[in-house]
């Protein structure tokens, strides 16, 4: 059904400078490693924090993955040919998926999408930075000619609507399931926190040195 927008975007990106076009064909992929980065980064932030912001830190990752699981499944029941193999007149930055890598919805869409959903739970700062991020990774895969408007947006609603489903849905568990580990100081290094209650005693306990000048 836009077929003609996804001409027009692969015919832009085939009259884009060299750099451009290599720039965007490995970025389509590696923004990928950037979220995996940014999931160590709110994992490291969690270790001070509450264990209900750790268990948000730990599911993202695991929200994404079930956001690629439920995108291949509907993959696999609409079984949408790629863009790149119908309309073969176009030419691609990256080449062109093998038959029965289906097109509707983008996984990559889906993942980019579901991996901003988590961190916006686990590391609300992020916000403005993971949202940008997830919108640039699913166009990239039109601009590479590898699927169709429709993919990406399909896949960016998939991965935004699914993982904080699944991270709220599984936090209350999760959060218990930290709490517990905190406590094996075998884990302590991962998951860390407990130091809290001594910091409270410290600012309780300097009134009352105040008050004894």
């Amino acid at each position: 059904m836009d077929g003609g927008l996804y001409r027009d975007i692969v015919e832009i990106a085939a009259s884009t400078p060299e750099w451009v076009r290599g720039l965007v064909g490995v970025g389509t992929d590696g923004v990928l490693a950037v979220f995996a980065a940014l999931f160590l980064g709110a994992w490291w932030r969690a270790r001070r924090g509450r264990a209900s912001g750790m268990a948000l830190a730990l599911l993202a990752p695991v929200a994404m993955v079930a956001s690629y699981a439920v995108s291949e499944v509907v993959k696999e029941l609409l079984r949408e040919d790629r863009p790149c193999r119908l309309l073969t007149e176009v030419a691609t930055i990256v080449p062109c998926p093998p038959y029965g890598d289906w097109s509707l919805p983008s996984n990559h869409a889906a993942l980019v999408a579901a991996a901003a959903a988590g961190l916006v739970l686990a590391w609300p700062a992020s916000t403005p930075y993971v949202i940008v991020l997830a919108l640039l990774g699913g166009m990239s895969r039109v601009f590479v000619g590898v699927h169709y408007p429709h993919d990406v947006a399909a896949g960016l609603l998939l991965g935004g609507a699914l993982a904080p489903m699944v991270s709220l849905a599984l936090n209350r568990p999760t959060t218990a399931l930290v709490e517990r580990l905190r406590g094996l100081p075998v884990l302590r290094p991962l998951l860390l926190a407990p130091a809290a209650p001594e910091r409270e005693r410290l600012t309780l306990a300097a009134p009352d040195r105040r008050r004894g000048r």
